[in-house]
């Protein structure tokens, strides 16, 4: 799907979904160079029950949803305001959800509502992101 702005409406909705892996946890750490021990079986201590999957992997599945679903055409991520609730695990399945909330044809901006969910259906991250629509790239 490739959409433009004018091909946009408030209240939009795409998702995507993906279980991450030790292996995605492990080249996440080696690209950003985060080898903090929270990742790490044995290393989370008495915080979390389990090891715990870097946010930017969460971020990413937001940034896969844009780039491939709403929408889904080059555009240029202008802010991002994720607040991360609860944690997600290795193996934990999360959906990224993104609604548009507002649409300003004359900047060509698009605002998203982010929501992400784990396999039981709590959210573990919330916020909005606003992207810049590159004009004469949708179909």
């Amino acid at each position: 799907m490739s959409l433009t702005i004018e091909q946009m409406f408030i209240g939009q909705i795409a998702r995507s979904k993906r279980v991450f892996t030790e292996e995605d946890v492990r080249l996440c750490s080696e690209l950003t160079l985060d080898f903090s021990p929270i990742y790490q079986e044995n290393g989370f201590g008495s915080v979390y029950s389990k090891p715990i999957i870097p946010g930017l992997l969460t971020e990413g599945l937001v940034h896969h949803t844009i780039s491939r679903k709403l929408p889904g055409s080059p555009c240029i991520l202008l802010q991002k305001e994720l607040v991360f609730y609860h944690p997600l695990h290795i193996g934990d399945e999360v959906i990224a959800e993104l609604e548009v909330i507002d649409i300003n044809e004359s900047r060509n901006w698009v605002t998203l509502k982010v929501t992400c969910y784990n396999q039981s259906g709590t959210e573990v991250v919330k916020g909005q992101a606003v992207i810049l629509m590159l004009a004469d790239h949708g179909s």
